[in-house]
């Protein structure tokens, strides 16, 4: 893949998750009401789910600086693995891959 092109792409992944980030907390409405059992859960369900994307989200963008660190080395697009070539359609669809889509599969098992 052409480094302008891997740059556009992680340059658009990053914005994206530093976007979802910013905007995925959830606003106080500052109102008193009386507190419920079951308000309560569901909002603690919630922060522990929003905590998770949280989690997600940096791991995501970790991926990002690790990927545009690879691109400043010359070694974007290579398997942080094996050093085989990572094919330019699966860079498209997933701009931070570190892996083959077979090291991939494997790694999952």
């Amino acid at each position: 893949m052409d480094d302008d092109r891997a740059r556009e792409l992680l340059k658009a992944e990053r914005e994206r998750i530093e976007h979802a980030l910013k905007h995925r907390a959830p606003e106080e409405s500052g109102d008193d009401y009386e507190v419920d059992a079951a308000d309560t859960a569901s909002d603690l369900y919630q922060d522990e789910l929003d905590e998770g994307l949280g989690d997600d989200l940096r791991e995501q963008l970790a991926a990002v600086q690790r990927a545009e660190e690879r691109l400043a080395a010359g070694t974007y697009g290579l398997s942080v693995q094996s050093g085989e070539p990572i094919p330019d359609e699966r860079l498209e669809a997933l701009p931070t891959a570190e892996l083959t889509a077979d090291e991939e599969r494997a790694r999952e098992r």
